[in-house]
């Protein structure tokens, strides 16, 4: 199943340690950004039964000028027509969205979750075992979020940005590339 194959990329431990070093070597300023992905089905309680979808914990960690940045997201994988979608969940209600992680997470019902009604889902889709994707999701009127993924056994390649106004407020020239720690 494309669905299971795509989760087992994603989810581990990784970081861009190695990107981090060649960018500071070269004077350039780039963050230092681990992501933890965690499948949380376990932690959802009545789950339908005939359910295809595979939740995530997405915990994402960003230091810069010795400032560290947590930034976590809930996540549901689902096979679709057009390939492999990710829909963005809100943390779950009780939850601490700057500190929520896989380990704090407490037991939900299934029937308590929200989708975001924010984030316009992201379609994956797959060529020769790279995945490749992402999606632009129009926060406000004049606040526009763009994410552009690649997938591979070798790395997690994230270009994620945020536009005011038309003015990038958020993000780097360069995608982040995580390897697996």
């Amino acid at each position: 199943m494309d669905v299971e194959r795509f989760v087992e990329l994603l989810t581990g431990n990784f970081d861009n340690k190695e990107q981090f070093e060649q960018m500071k070597a070269s004077g350039k300023t780039f963050p230092y950004a681990q992501h933890v992905n965690t499948v949380c089905n376990d932690k959802i309680k009545n789950i339908p039964n005939d359910f295809n979808g595979i939740f995530i914990v997405e915990e994402s960690y960003y230091e810069t000028d010795g400032r560290r940045h947590a930034s976590p997201h809930l996540f549901l994988i689902t096979d679709s027509n057009d390939g492999i979608m990710l829909s963005s969940y809100e943390i779950p209600e009780g939850e601490d969205k700057n500190t929520f992680s896989y380990d704090s997470m407490k037991t939900v019902e299934y029937s308590k979750l929200k989708k975001s009604e924010k984030f316009t889902p992201a379609i994956y889709k797959e060529k020769n075992g790279v995945w490749e994707g992402g999606s632009v999701s129009h926060f406000t009127p004049v606040m526009i979020f763009c994410l552009w993924e690649k997938f591979s056994e070798e790395c997690l390649e994230v270009s994620e940005s945020m536009e005011v106004n038309g003015k990038k407020t958020f993000g780097y020239d360069e995608p982040i590339i995580y390897k697996r720690v």
